[in-house]
């Protein structure tokens, strides 16, 4: 698999680029998609991940598939995950047959 350089918060284009495009703000967006203005707020800001569930409600919302936005997400926590962490795992060794 690619991997993407520093790939955004999904948030990240919500804000930068859907809610300009339609001209809403955050607390119409979060009207419309059926969830507060601050879990929106914490999902565009990049404090809160895309859920499952708000998966769910921007496909409903914008078109398209609830996965692209879960592997947005997922893209974003992997390139961060792989830079942080400082893990020392054995490889898996197989046990000798008896």
């Amino acid at each position: 698999m690619t991997h993407m350089h520093n790939p955004p918060h999904p948030g990240e284009m919500l804000k930068e680029d859907v809610l300009p495009a339609l001209g809403l703000t955050v607390t119409e967006a979060a009207e419309q998609l059926g969830v507060s203005r601050a879990a929106l707020s914490r999902v565009i800001n990049g404090r809160a991940a895309i859920s499952a569930d708000m998966a769910i409600r921007l496909s409903q919302w914008l078109g398209g598939s609830a996965e692209t936005w879960l592997r947005a997400q997922l893209q974003h926590d992997l390139w961060h995950a792989e830079r942080k962490t400082q893990a020392k795992v054995k490889p898996a060794v197989q046990c000798p047959a008896a």
